[in-house]
């Protein structure tokens, strides 16, 4: 075999890698909804389409915020609760008369409190993100709990439904709504200053302190978007059931971490991407969907889902390896 043939084949097999690991993950989600649909005559119909859509929506949501943490090398596990909190604090707030518009406002500017406690106490008091998220999860829920004392907040106004129940034609406008964030925090991490230093936050923190960077502040920006996504999330979550509840978003922060994860992003920190990651939100929610159709139990349910977790980190972990041996 001649050297040029030789290096035609290595040509070959590098093209073949770089076009696995650009659309492998949507290869994913094209199998996986292929198989189901051979498995069930009633997932591909529009009602189930739709019916995934809507569901992946909150999700989605609770994913793009978690990605931007997670490319900083941290993690927020605040995000359910923070959900649940700004949905009551918001239907509490319509149920006593105050206009809806300023009733979401308020609920948004609770989960940006929230999310700035937590940057802060990261950034400031050098506490694991881990931990400190860990301590708003239980302080937000508890909140919750306190305001509506465990009961749902029921008798929103019935415009309130169009923004979690509502639809354009057969659109969901849930669907709608995260696409849009999708595309403005996106546009926001890839070709912003803000987004440049999140990444090379994430890559190397020393190397962004010597290059200028004001990390603390950087790292609180990043909780506080996290905060006011999650908020958005419980706000759209709380329209869709025409009732704010306490227990709302329970583990919904696992669901979130595995969509980032199984998208690309990097629990090392340092890469991700929004479309990536609203992909493997669709990946959780096509599981779970096509699970249910064939009468799966929950609990095997959440077996797959941390299985696919576990590989989708190991993926990236032999990536990473790939990359250094190169370097």
């Amino acid at each position: 075999m001649d050297g040029q043939t030789v290096a035609m084949k290595r040509s070959a097999t590098d093209y073949t890698r770089k076009v696995l690991h650009k659309f492998g993950i949507l290869l994913g989600l094209l199998v996986m909804s292929l198989v189901f649909s051979i498995l069930s005559d009633h997932f591909f119909t529009v009602d189930n389409l739709l019916t995934i859509a809507l569901q992946t929506s909150v999700i989605g949501i609770l994913a793009i915020a978690q990605t931007y943490v997670i490319i900083t090398s941290g993690i927020d596990l605040s995000v359910g609760s923070i959900l649940a909190v700004s949905g009551v604090v918001t239907g509490k707030l319509m149920v006593a008369g105050t206009p809806i518009w300023l009733a979401i406002v308020a609920g948004i500017l609770i989960g940006a409190v929230c999310g700035w406690i937590n940057g802060l106490v990261i950034a400031k008091l050098n506490i694991a993100p881990f931990i400190a998220t860990l301590g708003m999860m239980s302080i937000a829920r508890g909140v919750a709990y306190v305001i509506t004392g465990a009961m749902p907040v029921s008798g929103l106004p019935e415009e309130f439904y169009f923004i979690g129940g509502g639809s354009i034609g057969r659109i969901p406008i849930p669907m709608i709504e995260m696409f849009v964030l999708a595309i403005v925090f996106g546009f926001i991490l890839r070709k912003s200053r803000f987004g440049r230093y999140v990444y090379c936050l994430g890559s190397n923190e020393d190397a962004a302190v010597l290059s200028g960077i004001n990390v603390q502040k950087t790292k609180i920006w990043v909780y506080v978007i996290s905060g006011s996504l999650a908020a958005f999330a419980g706000i759209m979550m709380a329209s869709r059931l025409v009732s704010a509840q306490s227990t709302a978003g329970t583990g919904y922060e696992l669901d979130a971490i595995a969509a980032a994860i199984i998208g690309g992003t990097s629990p090392a920190g340092g890469s991700g991407k929004i479309r990536e990651t609203i992909i493997g939100a669709f990946i959780i929610g096509i599981l779970r969907n096509g699970l249910n159709l064939l009468n799966v139990n929950a609990f095997w349910q959440q077996i797959a889902i941390g299985a696919v977790i576990i590989i989708a980190v190991y993926m990236d972990t032999l990536r990473r390896r790939k990359g250094h041996a190169l370097a």
